[in-house]
């Protein structure tokens, strides 16, 4: 690597948060009772799958074409984040607890990544009382644009004092993560396995590195 990394960003769910189906069922609950026919609702759950990662607004507007549905199927979606939330059902990955105390230990700063909204995002991370072992949350609307655009990187390399794009670490679970990631100019562009996207995909996306789980990434980095 041409430069220590000081930022590492990492995405949440299926990165280091585990997901269990709660997105895609949170997308299928949001787009049902919305007028499409059964082919254009399977369709439209291939294309949520294809663009996990991405800004969930952005992928609503994308699916349902207008935007009045979209912003309704977006607050269903969140609603039904925040009840699984609620309910107990999200847990960190193994390991990930871990490597953001390793991160910071070593004076690399933690960034959590999401597509997420902000609402959404912050009652996943005060569930898993992660605040303490972070130093910033973004989501699309705290950047200007979600994955795959580079904002959400570069908007932690700005807001963390972050000296060069070189010093960027990003780590997640989709194409998107990595698009973004290679588009943002970091030093470091990490795919996962613990999410729904195959070794293969993550090599037709020119993944730099791909890891089985978070847990790989301090020693990626040298610590």
């Amino acid at each position: 690597m041409s430069a220590p990394i000081s930022i590492a960003c990492l995405d949440m769910a299926g990165t280091t948060v585990r997901d269990d189906g709660i997105v895609m069922d949170a997308f299928g609950a949001a787009i049902a009772h919305r007028g499409l026919s059964p082919a254009e609702h399977g369709q439209a759950m291939k294309d949520v799958r294809a663009s996990m990662g991405q800004s969930k607004i952005e992928v609503f507007r994308r699916v349902l074409g207008h935007e009045g549905a979209a912003q309704d199927a977006n607050q269903a979606f969140e609603q039904h984040c925040a009840a699984a939330v609620r309910g107990g059902e999200v847990a960190a990955l193994p390991g990930a607890v871990q490597v953001m105390a390793t991160l910071r230990a070593a004076g690399v700063q933690v960034c959590l990544l999401t597509g997420f909204s902000a609402v959404t995002r912050d009652a996943l991370i005060d569930a898993l009382d992660w605040r303490p072992l972070i130093d910033l949350a973004l989501s699309p609307a705290d950047a200007g644009r979600g994955r795959p655009w580079p904002d959400l990187p570069l908007t932690a390399l700005l807001r963390l004092g972050g000296g060069a794009v070189s010093e960027l670490a990003t780590i997640g679970d989709t194409p998107s993560d990595i698009e973004s990631g290679l588009r943002a100019g970091a030093g470091i562009v990490a795919g996962v396995l613990t999410g729904s996207t195959s070794r293969e995909e993550f090599t037709q996306a020119g993944a730099p590195h791909i890891l089985g789980t978070v847990a790989g990434l301090p020693a990626l980095l040298g610590l």
